[in-house]
């Protein structure tokens, strides 16, 4: 999924998240502002389709709250991260067998075009390694 959001600012916490990146197109997404396909959501993430998958299940799992990097999101709020892994593997039970790709970019230079960190649940085909 990509966005054309400019960098982001700094802050903390969910409330901030959102005045520090208004323009963050997950924030907009969570807030049910933009339309998605929505898999699953709780308190503390959501998944929705990817707009462009890149595999029969490609699905988006992201925090409630911004954090910029998986890094960042481990250091804050960890269990945030394992509730995220957690929905992974539920959304792969019930679409892939429960076998799939667990992808986190962190930065541009190696594919992040939402700065907003975001968990690509990727399955239902095999997957070469290295990936790319």
């Amino acid at each position: 999924m990509t966005d054309q959001d400019g960098p982001p600012e700094t802050g903390e916490g969910e409330a901030s998240g959102a005045a520090r990146a208004p323009d963050d197109l997950f924030l907009r997404i969570v807030a049910g502002e933009l339309p998605a396909t929505i898999v699953h959501s709780d308190e503390l993430v959501v998944a929705f389709r990817d707009v462009a998958p890149q595999a029969p299940v490609h699905v988006l799992v992201v925090p409630r709250e911004r954090y910029e990097t998986v890094a960042e999101l481990a250091a804050a709020a960890p269990a945030t991260l394992a509730r995220l892994v957690e929905v992974a593997q539920r959304v792969a039970d019930a679409e892939c067998g429960g076998q799939f790709r667990l992808v986190f970019n962190s930065g541009p230079a190696v594919g992040q075009s939402v700065m907003h960190v975001h968990g690509h649940v990727l399955g239902g085909r095999g997957f070469t390694w290295p990936p790319g």
